[in-house]
């Protein structure tokens, strides 16, 4: 028997080599990270609720009212008259000197008020129906204590033209009823006629005028 010759068996190595290159190029490794996702970082959540600003705490007005009284050393009256957070206050000797005075009560009950010509008064007001301070007018300087008001004791103001003049007058009603106030003609002052406290009616040089309670 024959034996196969060279190139019989170069032809079979041939085919071998390519049924092996064959079955390579089909069987591939899938790659793992095309099946891998990724987990997404935690998305952070949405800003915090705003949380409610506690609410300011209201200042409470000074109670309104009207506070009369005289100085300490018994010169002149001073009177205040409170009402929404806001003072208007009258100082008087009776004689020369006045000032009307204006401003705005602190939540503590403080008062810085202030006047034509420098005029300035400081106030607090204190437990039991009191107002004490001090009053800087005319080139005096002033301290005083001050009680809450029962009608008709309280402040008065008329404004008025008689025979051709302005008339401005100011008027403090204390406890006792007496009365302290001026009236000015034209920026010439004097002193004051009473008034009725229960109408507010004055006669000024024979005219009848009304006073009237001032409020801020």
């Amino acid at each position: 028997m024959k034996r196969p010759g060279p190139l019989l068996t170069l032809l079979a190595g041939l085919l071998l080599a390519v049924f092996i290159l064959t079955l390579d190029s089909t069987t591939g490794t899938k790659s793992a990270s095309s099946d891998y996702e990724k987990p997404s970082a935690a998305k952070p959540s949405s800003s915090p609720a705003a949380t409610s600003p506690s609410p300011t705490p209201k200042r409470s007005a000074a109670p309104a009212g009207v506070y009369t009284g005289r100085t300490d050393d018994d010169s002149s009256a001073v009177a205040v008259s409170l009402r929404g957070g806001k003072a208007i206050a009258y100082f008087c000797d009776g004689h020369n000197i006045e000032s009307w005075l204006k401003g705005e009560v602190r939540g503590a009950g403080g008062m810085r008020l202030t006047g034509e010509h420098g005029a300035r008064l400081n106030g607090t007001l204190k437990g039991g129906g009191k107002l004490t301070g001090t009053a800087d007018v005319g080139g005096g300087h002033y301290t005083f204590t001050l009680a809450r008001a029962k009608k008709p004791s309280g402040l008065y103001r008329a404004n008025s033209q008689v025979a051709g003049a302005r008339i401005v007058g100011g008027w403090i009603v204390l406890p006792s009823g007496r009365q302290v106030g001026l009236v000015t003609r034209d920026g010439k002052p004097s002193a004051a006629p009473a008034i009725d406290p229960r109408t507010g009616a004055v006669t000024v040089d024979g005219q009848q005028l009304t006073a009237r309670p001032v409020t801020p």
